[in-house]
């Protein structure tokens, strides 16, 4: 879930709604997943026999019959493991959907989110399906600190709209309704994602005296337990996370969401620019399960039908 550069700000009802109201689908596990080690508790997809979309594959991965997924498997709804440790969630449940159309597995590894691009350029993984939002500096390999090129930039198979929202402990807001209340406040994110970009911006903005700390950690889970013990003020994710977590921790009596959501923007399946066929396959592969309703049906299954996109596109993201 890498640096995501900064879009336009919008409230979450302006554009395409993000994410709903998030089901409850299996006990969130509150321990921090991102050790960058192999996670095949979960393969994703179907052997090549009767796959409507094999053909589209490249050769290689097809003879493997495997596709790596780097992943941040710590986020849930989105991805995340169950109480037996299994990968569970809407990121998982699709890439199974896709893996049938193509007749591959997808197998998810697991990896520290500001780390799954690197890992994609370095050939660890095939592609990576974090919950990434679609922007610019993603497809064009930019630093959003710095406006500087730092690698050659993948393209993007979108797949969901989501925003990003700030939570608090519950009752306890200190006046907390957006992003422009937090000078002089502690908040707790997880590194390379939109909320830290976010933060970063709205930290130039306090005045002499009212500092925004910003406090950021390996992966959302950190985050939520830093906000739960009282060391931040806030705590900012995906909007799909942050009411996963409101709606599940401590039974719903720990969190509470505040103001609206922003930044909605395009979830895609991170894919190197070298790698046009695999990402064409992906499209179609993900256009086909739109078609055929299984994507509505998984989405509903995470309560993320809200963020159904019509169509998956190339490069979405602004």
């Amino acid at each position: 879930m890498t640096a995501r550069s900064t879009r336009r700000t919008t409230a979450a009802h302006s554009r395409l709604a993000a994410v709903g109201a998030i089901a409850v689908a299996g006990a969130l596990l509150l321990t921090g997943c991102g050790d960058q080690t192999k996670d095949k508790s979960k393969d994703s997809g179907a052997s090549s026999a009767g796959a409507p979309l094999g053909s589209k594959l490249p050769a290689d991965i097809r003879n493997k019959g495997e596709i790596k997924v780097g992943s941040d498997i710590a986020y849930a709804p989105v991805e995340f493991k169950d109480s037996s440790g299994n990968v569970t969630g809407l990121d998982p449940d699709l890439a199974a959907a896709l893996g049938k159309q193509l007749g591959v597995k997808l197998t998810f590894e697991n990896g520290t989110f500001d780390g799954l691009l690197t890992g994609l350029r370095s050939g660890r993984y095939d592609i990576a399906m974090s919950a990434m939002t679609d922007n610019k500096n993603r497809q064009q390999g930019v630093d959003p600190d710095t406006g500087k090129k730092v690698g050659e930039g993948v393209d993007f198979v979108d797949y969901l709209t989501a925003g990003v929202s700030i939570y608090t402990r519950k009752g306890e807001t200190q006046g907390i309704t957006g992003w422009a209340d937090l000078c002089g406040k502690k908040i707790a994110v997880e590194r390379g994602t939109v909320s830290e970009d976010l933060a970063k911006q709205e930290a130039k903005k306090c005045p002499g005296g009212k500092k925004l700390s910003i406090e950021p950690f390996d992966d959302d889970q950190q985050s939520q337990t830093r906000l739960r013990s009282g060391g931040v003020d806030a705590a900012s994710s995906d909007f799909p996370v942050a009411a996963y977590a409101v709606k599940t921790s401590g039974g719903g009596k720990d969190f509470q969401t505040v103001g609206q959501q922003v930044e909605a923007a395009p979830y895609g399946i991170a894919v190197s620019k070298e790698a046009t066929q695999l990402r064409d396959a992906l499209q179609a592969a993900m256009n086909a399960i739109i078609k055929n309703g299984e994507y509505a049906k998984i989405l509903q299954k995470w309560g993320a039908q809200d963020g159904a996109v019509k169509q998956s596109v190339i490069n979405g993201g602004k």
